[in-house]
């Protein structure tokens, strides 16, 4: 009988999606990096709102809009707040929101760079005969699982679809090729290492 690890992965993306717009000082197209700011601007009762880009090459800015020509009474006052100092938190929330981006200008470069925090859930890795993964993403990332999962548990990319291919690793949601899709929120995937010589340092690099 297996004795199952169960552990979750907390994807942070490191590099916000960049809009790739014209530079009117470049003279160009461009991808502009998030500089962790937002510009407000109060007309009376009026709010304007923008995250701040910067031209990778010039440094030329670009405003994203937040809120535009919006009632102060609309805006609540903690978030208001939070925009004036520039709060990590909601740059995060603003900055890596890709969609949202994307429907704003059309085309953005993604970066596949993350950071993976892991935290064991139950069960005891001296024992384990499989692991049970659970991602959870704070954004869309366009790196694929396979790459996510080759780099974290210091196994070949090959070797994972072989596994996939012998029914000993499973994806849900899953589907035909998942392992070469990105990586997404709520993906858990599930390994049998039982047989597997080098079972202990799997186990250990998933753990973290």
């Amino acid at each position: 009988m297996s004795q199952l690890l169960r552990i979750r992965w907390a994807i942070a993306s490191a590099i916000a999606p960049r809009p790739v717009i014209n530079c009117n000082r470049c003279g160009g197209v461009k991808p502009y990096r998030c500089s962790g700011k937002f510009r407000v601007n109060a007309n009376g009762k009026r709010i304007d709102a923008w995250l701040i880009y910067r031209c990778t090459d010039c440094d030329n800015s670009w405003n994203r809009t937040i809120f535009e020509r919006c009632n102060r009474r609309d805006i609540a006052p903690t978030l208001l707040a939070a925009l004036e100092r520039n709060d990590p938190t909601l740059v995060r929330h603003y900055g890596f929101d890709a969609v949202a981006l994307r429907n704003r200008v059309g085309r953005i470069e993604e970066c596949p760079e993350v950071t993976v925090r892991k935290e064991p859930l139950d069960g005891r890795p001296e024992c384990a005969t499989a692991l049970w993964l659970e991602l959870r993403l704070d954004a869309t990332t366009p790196l694929r699982l396979d790459r996510l999962l080759a780099g974290d548990l210091g196994i070949s990319r090959s070797r994972l679809q072989a596994w996939e291919e012998r029914r000993l690793l499973t994806v849900e949601p899953g589907g035909a090729k998942a392992l070469r899709r990105p990586a997404r929120d709520g993906m858990v995937i599930r390994i049998d290492l039982s047989g597997q010589a080098d079972r202990d340092a799997i186990v250990s690099c998933a753990r973290g």
